[in-house]
């Protein structure tokens, strides 16, 4: 990762103040009191002779939160002008002012489980949902899929890939096409989405991440809610969150608060993150 760092620096001819490292989640436990990221920051900073700042979850998760999400409180300060910010990555999240304060959680499952049934046709994603527009779905499966007891969990609450393999990945098991499966979750996630929506009132949402290229998707959430649905420059739904974890970086390394307890649920706001300094 170091390297890589290196390589893009040189490439864009520039020095880096910083660098804030997410790393690549592997374990993510909170009820158990872990989660674990690799990408060792003390290597990057080595490899790049530059202040290195890491493991920003470990701290939320031993003030007995739930590690995450992060990303809201750039949302909020970085993004202020729309009611809430919608990413529709691996995971469906969203965050949002409610009663004054940033609150945020994982919806439901999203892009995790639409690639995963994309590649077993040969794809590595849905193209614009064209596998599950022409798919027809299942109501009897999309019922239990709406039923699950995660969407009974009331404030913040996360999914992680454990919760993929324990609670998604056995309704694959029916017998129908794959196009009726995408069908049926695009319809699952897309109902989610819009659940939370309309219970919040929330009337301008900026939407980012690798499902804003499903249009399938899209055109569905926008079916079933009254919101202006915001999609920003290919940027900026590419890079947001990049963005949003260098500017966690950079508030902690002026010693300001980058967790939010009223988001992940912690006993406190918190300052999180390791630092590797280079003199």
């Amino acid at each position: 990762m170091g390297e890589s760092v290196n390589k893009f620096l040189n490439a864009n001819k520039f020095k880096a103040d910083a660098i804030s490292s997410h790393g690549h989640t592997i374990f993510h436990q909170p009820k158990l009191g872990y989660t674990t990221q690799i990408g060792c920051g003390a290597s990057i900073a080595a490899a790049t002779k530059t202040t290195t700042v890491c493991d920003l979850r470990s701290l939320d998760v031993a003030l007995k939160g739930q590690g995450a999400p992060l990303v809201p409180i750039g949302d909020k300060l970085l993004f202020s002008k729309y009611d809430s910010c919608l990413n529709l990555g691996g995971i469906a999240n969203i965050s949002f002012d409610k009663k004054g304060e940033r609150i945020a959680f994982d919806i439901c499952i999203c892009n995790m489980i639409l690639n995963f049934l994309a590649e077993k046709k040969g794809k590595a994603f849905d193209t614009n949902g064209k596998f599950a527009a022409s798919g027809k779905v299942n109501k009897d499966l999309l019922k239990k899929l709406n039923a699950l007891p995660y969407y009974k969990i009331k404030g913040s609450r996360t999914l992680g890939f454990e919760d993929f393999e324990k609670q998604f990945l056995p309704f694959l098991r029916i017998k129908t096409t794959t196009n009726d499966l995408l069908a049926t979750f695009t319809e699952h996630i897309a109902q989610q989405i819009a659940y939370i929506i309309n219970v919040n009132n929330l009337q301008t949402v900026l939407v980012t991440g690798g499902g804003t290229f499903n249009s399938h998707l899209i055109a569905l959430i926008k079916q079933k809610t009254k919101c202006k649905v915001v999609i920003p420059t290919k940027t900026i739904v590419n890079f947001k969150e990049a963005i949003i974890f260098a500017f966690l970086g950079y508030l902690r390394l002026h010693h300001k608060t980058n967790t939010l307890k009223t988001v992940t649920g912690a006993n406190a706001n918190s300052i999180g993150g390791a630092v590797y300094l280079m003199s």
